[in-house]
């Protein structure tokens, strides 16, 4: 994996702890210089275990949902090594309840860290790069954005936090294709790993095991982002990626299903019939987790 990022500038927020530490480690030891963003001093510590390894690494500390922090964090890496490549969006929170007990503000936290901290972070980087790209400088830009699967298939018990990693997917899939012509590609991943985050929720899920290969370790992870924030992944944009362990796969989103076709108004009365053929005909949806 060592050059496969080499010398590129990916800022990668959230990076503290959790999946975002490891993906730090990771794209330093690939050769990126890396801009570590999270709160406080979480950051600046990855950032000293990156340059005492011999890597390169800054720690920037603050909220990537406040639009001037995110502004000034693109412009950051821009300053410090002299550009930008990739931007690993990874930070979260989770405020877990079912929907008759969630309260306003729980909602409204998981929603503004995790899809406006997406995307923040995203529209300025966007602007950097549509501006090297209108002066002519070449551009090999990368985003890489978390999802999950409870954004995907849903989660019990996490509407919020489901609602906003649906958000993200569909983000991505967005920009993946508004940000084509700039030379930017965006693809997601919905991981499965042991984090602060699952550790208490997922406890005997995620426990490492006393032997063998540790499934759940964040770093497993790493090495899927390494290579979609590297120049290699030029052809391969808007695409969610699952990962768990040693395990890839591609998440298909919403298709277009079978269809019931009148050529007048339906009758209310048509309804119930027409919609049982069509679920009849559909692909059974996947099981929301928790259910």
């Amino acid at each position: 994996m060592t050059g496969i990022c080499q010398d590129r500038v990916v800022v990668v927020t959230g990076a503290g702890q959790g999946l975002g530490r490891e993906h730090a480690l990771a794209l330093a030891a690939a050769g990126a210089r890396v801009v570590v963003n999270d709160l406080g001093a979480a950051a600046r510590a990855v950032a000293e275990e990156i340059t005492g390894s011999g890597g390169t690494a800054v720690a920037d500390t603050g909220d990537v949902s406040d639009w001037c922090y995110a502004e000034a964090l693109i412009s950051r890496a821009v300053t410090e090594f002299g550009s930008l490549d990739a931007l690993v969006n990874n930070a979260g929170v989770n405020r877990d309840r079912m929907l008759v007990s969630m309260s306003e503000e729980e909602w409204d936290l998981v929603l503004k860290v995790d899809l406006k901290g997406h995307f923040a972070p995203l529209r300025h980087a966007a602007g950097y790069w549509r501006e090297q790209h209108r002066q002519g400088r070449p551009v090999a830009a990368r985003i890489v954005n978390t999802s999950s699967g409870a954004g995907l298939m849903g989660s019990v018990g996490q509407g919020n936090y489901g609602a906003a990693k649906a958000g993200i997917a569909a983000l991505t899939q967005i920009a993946a294709v508004e940000l084509a012509r700039y030379g930017v590609t965006v693809n997601a991943i919905a991981p499965s790993a042991r984090t602060p985050m699952t550790e208490r929720v997922f406890a005997e899920t995620m426990r490492a095991p006393e032997s063998g290969f540790d499934a759940m370790h964040p770093g497993n992870v790493s090495p899927l982002v390494v290579w979609l924030a590297g120049a290699g992944s030029s052809d391969v944009t808007g695409r969610m990626f699952e990962v768990e362990g040693g395990t890839l796969s591609v998440a298909d989103g919403w298709q277009h299903g079978p269809r019931a076709v009148s050529e007048r108004r339906w009758d209310p009365t048509e309804i119930g019939p027409a919609v049982r053929e069509l679920l009849r005909r559909a692909p059974a949806p996947a099981p929301v987790y928790g259910a």
